[in-house]
C-alpha cells in the first residue's frame, strides 16, 4: 500500500487510536519486515472499538496475525522516548 494511502487508513474516527497509528505509521512501520508491514494492513481493516480494546490491553486479537502486530505496536508504544 503507498504511503498515502497507508496515513489516511491509518485514520481513524477516534483520536485516541490516531495516537497510537500515526506515531507508529511514522517511525516504526518503515522499519517493519514486509511481513509485519502485510499484518499491519489487515489491522487497518478491523473495527475501531477492537483496536482501541487491543491497545488498552483490554482484549488480545485472536487471529495470530493481528496478535502479532497488535503486540508490535503495543512494544513501541511502551519504548523509551
Amino acid at each position: 500500500m503507498e504511503r498515502n494511502r497507508l496515513f489516511w487508513a491509518s485514520r481513524r474516527g477516534m483520536l485516541e487510536l490516531d495516537l497510537v497509528l500515526q506515531p507508529f505509521l511514522d517511525d516504526i512501520y518503515p522499519t517493519l519486515e514486509t511481513a509485519d508491514q502485510e499484518r499491519y494492513h489487515k489491522l487497518l481493516e478491523c473495527e475501531d472499538q477492537d483496536m482501541f480494546g487491543w491497545f488498552l490491553r483490554r482484549e488480545t486479537p485472536e487471529d495470530p496475525d493481528l496478535k502479532k502486530i497488535v503486540q508490535i505496536i503495543r512494544d513501541s508504544r511502551s519504548r523509551p522516548g
